[in-house]
């Protein structure tokens, strides 16, 4: 990432990770969803689904510790 300059800043990991599970049912429409996170995105940024996902999940979390978009 960094030697290709993927990014402006320089990339580095964050602590920290979210991870959320489906169940077999749910596989066609998580399927549909993936195929279109390009057009999804256009209207979205990730930020803004990931504390959508916490919501809908009802998982508690601080903003303090949400990851920030690069600048």
């Amino acid at each position: 990432m960094n030697e290709k300059k993927f990014l402006k800043v320089k990339f580095e990991w964050q602590e920290g990770y979210g991870a959320f599970s489906y169940s077999k049912s749910q596989v066609d429409a998580v399927t549909k969803y993936i195929a279109n996170q390009e057009k999804h995105h256009k209207t979205k940024t990730f930020q803004e689904e990931y504390i959508d996902f916490l919501k809908a999940f009802e998982i508690e979390y601080n903003e303090l510790y949400i990851f920030k978009e690069p600048i």
